[in-house]
């Protein structure tokens, strides 16, 4: 038997879902919530398999602020987002918290009901284009990963004339007021550039400028 709690704010969809739920053989609505706030709670005082969580309750996130707390204290509980959202941004989010599963809205009770079977069963069975975004959005994180590591290495190899170099150039300096501004030849700026591009790799100040940019380290500078 799957013991299922539900948190729904929507009073109509909430009862569907539970009357949907307690036709089934091999499920139990141990409870269901009307809040973020009522399903941790309820997550506490009643034992469950699975929570069907509505991401936007008393708030557009109070669902995903539930799981997280509920996951804390209770790490063998899964989640299910049932929602309405269907962003990259709030899908990611929601994954983020912990759930193994997220279903839209309006999805017939067959697939409602596969979903919450795979997911006791330890296989969760994501739509294909949610798992494509959240493997999309680990290649990023990896290779933003790589790209730390590499900008890291490289900056262990300046030296402060470079290091100054780069903060200059992060100021927006030509190579002439660079120059005027360290007092030598517009030549001397021109081959510590070339020493720059060649540690990090790049063709271009440009690239240099927004590479510690997008990895958000000026400060190092």
């Amino acid at each position: 038997m799957i013991d299922i709690l539900v948190a729904e704010d929507f009073d109509l969809i909430r009862e569907d879902l539970c009357d949907t739920l307690s036709a089934q053989e091999d499920m139990r609505v141990a409870g269901s919530a009307a809040s973020g706030a009522e399903i941790e709670a309820l997550a506490d005082s009643a034992a469950c398999d699975i929570i069907l969580m509505d991401i936007e309750m008393e708030t557009a996130t109070a669902g995903i602020s539930a799981a997280e707390h509920i996951l804390e204290k209770h790490p063998d509980v899964q989640v299910i987002f049932l929602t309405a959202h269907v962003t990259e941004n709030m899908i990611l989010t929601s994954m983020g918290a912990g759930a193994v599963d997220y279903i839209v809205k309006g999805c017939s009770d067959e697939a409602l009901l596969a979903h919450i079977r795979a997911a006791a069963e330890g296989h969760p069975m994501l739509d294909a284009k949610i798992q494509n975004m959240v493997f999309r959005e680990y290649s990023r994180l990896r290779a933003s990963e790589k790209s730390l590591l590499f900008f890291i290495n490289s900056v262990s190899k300046l030296t402060s004339a470079e290091r100054d170099l780069v903060r200059l150039l992060l100021e927006g300096k030509k190579v002439r007021e660079i120059a005027e501004i360290r007092c030598v030849e517009v030549v001397t700026v021109k081959t510590q550039i070339k020493s720059l591009l060649r540690k990090f790799g790049c063709a271009r100040t440009k690239d240099i400028v927004e590479l510690i940019r997008e990895l958000n380290v000026a400060h190092l500078f």
